[in-house]
């Protein structure tokens, strides 16, 4: 039996690259420490996300545009290591375009690379969309990623498992309600909705599923945290609840696909030929 141990992080991030750097690199330190092979950081979380969704006119510049093949995530990369590490960021494409996208990276460079697909609100005004979702090999096994709003939709994830990914990364900056807001995050509607998206995501591809997410608070944004580890059946594993931490879980990755898929496997009993509207056929 070959384990794999996994971490989540809900952290807090800023504007200040240097001072977020020094936080990736001490969350890396604390999950080596603890045998983590495979860490997932949150969001924006070189640079800070956006100080609000709602006005266009509230926002500032927005977090630093960074290359994909620049020196922040070369630095990245040196900081993983021999671990696996996933983590957003602003990218720049070299045409002008801004993405707010995931970046998966080991001491040998990037492995892989996602750019968020769905938007809500008002991101729009701040990012270009991406236009797909794939899986990619990595040292700990296949994995999908996404991020935050993505996971809202059931093709995003369906997707990257059929695309083979046994690992679905999804990180987020995921604030609590903007209206009507629980005064105990806990009670939270919107942190309702992501733990739900997070357990549903897992268990309806039957793939294991690190979320990570922004903790503490950005502008206007309250973000709940509760970064976790799913199992394929659905199960949290580890939370680390609405304050900042490391959910940390250890699972054998091709057991635990094996034994969710053995009596149904949603992936092996589709019906993709039955799944129309309008006339079309959803893959």
């Amino acid at each position: 039996m070959s384990t794999l141990r996994m971490a989540a992080v809900a952290a807090e991030f800023s504007r200040d690259l240097e001072e977020d750097f020094r936080v990736a690199e001490q969350l890396i330190e604390r999950a080596r420490e603890q045998d983590v092979r495979l860490l997932a950081l949150p969001e924006a979380c070189l640079g800070g996300y956006l100080l609000s969704l709602d006005d266009a006119a509230e926002l500032d510049e927005g977090p630093p545009a960074l290359a994909l093949d620049g020196p922040e995530i070369r630095r990245l990369a040196a900081l993983a290591g021999e671990m696996t590490v996933v983590a957003g960021y602003c990218e720049a494409d070299g045409d002008g375009n801004r993405y707010n996208s995931v970046v998966c990276v080991c001491g040998d460079g990037v492995l892989g690379n996602h750019r968020k697909v769905h938007q809500p609100l008002s991101e729009d005004a701040s990012y270009a969309s991406g236009d797909r979702f794939h899986a990619f090999d990595t040292p700990v096994g296949r994995i999908g990623m996404m991020i935050c709003y993505d996971k809202a939709f059931p093709e995003s994830a369906r997707a990257l498992a059929l695309d083979g990914a046994e690992i679905g990364v999804c990180v987020s900056a995921w604030p609590g309600a903007r209206t009507n807001a629980a005064a105990n995050l806990e009670e939270d509607r919107w942190k309702r909705r992501f733990d739900l998206f997070d357990r549903a995501r897992a268990l309806e591809n039957q793939i294991v599923w690190l979320s990570a997410n922004q903790a503490g608070t950005f502008g206007s944004l309250r973000f709940v945290g509760s970064a976790k580890v799913v199992d394929p059946g659905g199960d949290v594993l580890a939370d680390t609840g609405v304050t900042a931490g490391i959910a940390v879980a250890e699972l054998d990755v091709a057991q635990a696909l094996g034994t969710a898929r053995r009596s149904m496997g949603h992936l092996r009993d589709r019906r993709p030929e039955t799944y129309t509207y309008a006339g079309a056929v959803t893959a």
